[in-house]
């Protein structure tokens, strides 16, 4: 026995301290057998063939190979070569003939495949036992249902089995697992992870989840399998950044009070409280906003169009085999029978109004912030209802990948009765890094144990404040800065915070005349002080867009900054300091601004 957290950093330090791959590869299986849970793993790697895996790893690189040696497994819809997929349904297995995309990208960076795992039968469920398998038990309290369709995928990480796991997620499956079992559920852009070689759900809205211990380990696994596969027709090529510094001020979005919904758990709605105090301690500003639209768009998820997608992935099934089904699998997918083309049509037209209601609110916050399940269910619960606890559970999920929304589940502080406190944090398409960045922050204030295990988050989350080769670094001084009036500008752009800075001491501060009401001006001169920056990440495709909106006197040039390098930044021309009032004495616009 090796009494070692399986979180990738205390993994990679014993490595670089000596400790031999062999040894944890051997621990992995040690624990999955201690778990004595058969419903966690469906099928296992063969533990002699886990170990010639980790042979071929050779010398201990985890610059060449991020993930080196790091146990994962991955649930039963997604391909290993020379094993069978059965998506928990033994009449549909099939041997795959190759590693699904993201399988082999993960596997090229170093980590170790121990295994598949059991699942809500073909994707299809948020409670995790609906499948012909016995399902796992829930990490954190076994009369508690384990929450699916990645059951056994949450469940093996939250127990300290593997280091992270693969899932999917087409309507929270990579999210309400995450939050029932007190572990990391990340849950990309649509497009970032390849599906070749996944059993798709509904394959315009599914995407490969990932569940981890940490945020750090879940955006590890992320930056590796986020590579562009041209043979599947849904995948993006996206920036995948490295975890950011989060702004000192954003806006986070919320449900108003009204329309919040935790079906009487006034305990879960305290802990969802609890949250929001952390991320305004973090600087962020609560938006409370009407739910109601989004929860219209949530609603479509069983109706019409992608019933019938689902449909397509099993006709055949179906029509020669039903009785191969679980009862209410089939029942929810039947449904399609009595769908017509027309109906499908009519269904993404609904989607389309809801999305023009829904767009000004998302643009009118940086992110959200939602409870990631209302409450609580029991396996009693479901044994006298099977469908309204699952509907339930999918509150704050269904609607996100309709909406092309990226999201992270992150465990928060335990619930006054110590189940787990969990929320999820979602934004546009392309800002995983900046949700997964605030995600690790709350993860760890939150001081909470790592899944069910007894494992402490010691460390920070790791920021780099570096650009990309597609990036041009820009110094904001005024209005552009973060909670600020023009920040949309810099956010519609894409542009991302990187870090707080200050200039060199001979820079002064002017708040210039005439409109709009203030405007600064940053100017070198042989006197001054050093005044508050941000710096900004912009896509180069995207600055000369930028510079074209920009007012005389104001322009772009170099800022010589107090560590001594240079950036693009905001100075004004010595015109526009007619009438101008010198503010240099504040440091910085948002003193200026908050000044009596």
């Amino acid at each position: 026995m090796i009494d070692i957290p399986f979180d990738i950093t205390s993994l990679h330090r014993a490595y670089g301290n000596g400790m031999h791959i062999s040894e944890i590869i051997s621990e992995c299986y040690r624990r999955i057998e201690e778990a004595a849970d058969p419903g966690i793993f469906l099928q296992l790697i063969d533990p002699d063939m886990a170990q010639e895996d980790a042979k071929k790893l050779g010398t201990f690189n985890p610059i060449t190979k991020p993930l080196w040696g790091i146990p994962f497994a991955v649930k039963d819809n997604i391909d290993v070569g020379d094993m069978p997929t059965t998506a928990a349904c033994p009449a549909y297995d099939y041997k795959a003939d190759a590693d699904a995309f993201v399988v082999a990208q993960l596997r090229k960076a170093g980590a170790i495949l121990v295994g598949k795992t059991n699942l809500d039968q073909f994707a299809t469920g948020l409670v995790g036992i609906r499948s012909p398998y016995p399902p796992p038990k829930n990490a954190v309290d076994p009369k508690i249902v384990p929450g699916g369709s990645s059951s056994g995928s949450s469940v093996a990480v939250a127990r300290g089995l593997v280091s992270f796991s693969l899932g999917t997620d087409t309507a929270g499956s990579g999210r309400v697992p995450a939050a029932l079992n007190n572990i990391v559920g990340l849950k990309p852009t649509l497009g970032a992870l390849s599906a070749s070689g996944v059993v798709p759900a509904c394959r315009t809205l599914d995407t490969i989840s990932i569940f981890a211990l940490t945020v750090e380990d879940a955006y590890r696994a992320f930056q590796v399998a986020s590579v562009y596969d041209p043979r599947d027709a849904y995948s993006r090529e996206l920036p995948v950044n490295d975890l950011q510094e989060v702004p000192p001020a954003f806006r986070v979005g919320v449900p108003t009070r009204e329309t919040r919904e935790f079906f009487g758990d006034a305990i879960q709605s305290a802990s969802f409280d609890d949250a929001l105090v952390s991320i305004g301690a973090l600087g962020g500003d609560i938006v409370e906003i009407d739910f109601t639209p989004f929860y219209d768009v949530a609603n479509m998820l069983y109706e019409g169009a992608w019933v019938a997608e689902r449909f397509t992935v099993i006709a055949n099934l179906l029509q020669e085999n039903p009785e191969a089904l679980h009862p209410v699998t089939r029942a929810i997918i039947n449904k399609a029978n009595d769908l017509s083309a027309a109906d499908a049509f009519l269904g993404m037209y609904r989607l389309q109004e809801l999305k023009r209601i829904v767009a000004p609110l998302i643009e009118s916050v940086d992110m959200f912030c939602v409870p990631s399940i209302p409450t609580f269910y029991s396996l009693a619960d479901l044994e006298e209802d099977p469908i309204g606890p699952n509907a339930r559970l999918g509150t704050y999920t269904n609607f996100v990948n309709l909406l092309d929304l990226c999201g992270i589940a992150v465990p928060v502080a335990a619930r006054t009765d110590g189940r787990p406190g969990s929320v999820t944090l979602l934004a546009k398409a392309g800002k995983d890094s900046l949700v997964a960045s605030l995600a690790a922050l709350l993860h760890y204030r939150s001081e909470v144990r790592l899944g069910a295990t007894d494992w402490p988050l010691l460390l920070p989350p790791e920021i780099k404040s570096v650009t990309s080769e597609n990036e041009i670094c820009l110094a904001a001084v005024g209005a552009h800065m973060s909670g600020l009036p023009l920040n949309g500008e810099l956010v519609s752009l894409g542009g991302r915070f990187l870090k707080k800075a200050k200039t060199a001491p001979n820079y002064r501060l002017y708040s210039l005349a005439g409109g709009p009401p203030f405007r600064p001006g940053l100017m070198r001169e042989k006197t001054g002080n050093m005044i508050d920056l941000e710096i900004w990440a912009i896509p180069a495709r995207k600055f000369g867009e930028f510079l074209r909106g920009i007012p005389s006197p104001l322009g772009i040039g170099s800022v010589l900054l107090s560590d001594g390098t240079t950036v693009n930044g905001f100075i004004c021309e010595p015109a526009g300091l007619e009438g101008a009032t010198d503010i240099t004495k504040y440091g910085g616009w948002r003193n200026f601004l908050h000044a009596d």
